[in-house]
């Protein structure tokens, strides 16, 4: 069963905001893109905020998708995705992208149920690909600290890719412990836990289709 949650005719998602910048919880999508189905609907007294919609991740992954096929013309690429959280970003940003790709996935432990980076990294799925000669692509849902992107991409360069650049759905601007170039960057957000469409607290809410923060209460019961 599948519940339609819809804005009332008068709020536009975009433009009326709440909160300098997030969209109330309350509002919802009229688009059968964006019907949440009943157990997601479970989620919804945990979120707080939503602050960036469902409309304005799918906008801004087209638009890197259309500059990745621009700058990879000709290449054949290969999308590395971060496991768990960028399965999402990197699923629906390979939609957009109109070259001939590959795709492999890592898996690394950093965060545990926390909501900080603990700066400890470990790989717990290594890549099938060979890298060697090849132009690479990571894909990340987020980058706050920067720790453990910086980790990926010292061990990647060692496997002597042709090309390595990173494309993020997110950055927390301004926290970086290490410098990191992005070469793709969907959107700056405030220095914020967030989670949905791929993010997670305690391996719940990444089936969300908008980025929200959570209540504070539900840490707790998480």
């Amino acid at each position: 069963m599948f519940i339609s949650l819809a804005l009332p005719p008068s709020v536009d998602p975009v433009r009326d905001r709440a909160d300098g910048g997030a969209v109330a919880v309350t509002q919802r999508i009229q688009d059968p893109v964006h019907t949440l189905s009943a157990h997601v609907e479970a989620y919804e007294p945990d979120i707080d905020r939503i602050l960036i919609t469902s409309e304005e991740i799918q906008e801004k992954l087209r638009e890197m998708g259309e500059q990745i096929s621009v700058d990879y013309a000709g290449s054949q690429l290969l999308l590395v995705g971060v496991l768990k959280g960028a399965f999402v970003v990197m699923a629906d940003l390979a939609r957009h992208i109109r070259l001939p790709l590959e795709f492999d996935f890592m898996a690394v432990a950093s965060y545990g149920t926390a909501t900080k980076t603990s700066g400890v990294v470990r790989i717990l799925k290594d890549l099938d690909h060979e890298l060697e000669g090849r132009d690479v692509l990571l894909v990340e849902d987020i980058v706050d600290s920067g720790l453990t992107l910086n980790y990926l991409l010292r061990n990647l360069r060692a496997r002597r890719p042709a090309s390595l650049e990173v494309a993020a759905l997110l950055q927390k601007k301004g926290i970086q412990q290490v410098p990191i170039d992005l070469r793709y960057l969907g959107f700056d957000i405030p220095n914020e836990f967030v989670i949905g469409y791929g993010l997670d607290y305690a391996e719940r809410y990444r089936n969300l289709p908008y980025i929200a923060t959570l209540k504070p209460e539900a840490y707790g019961g998480a």
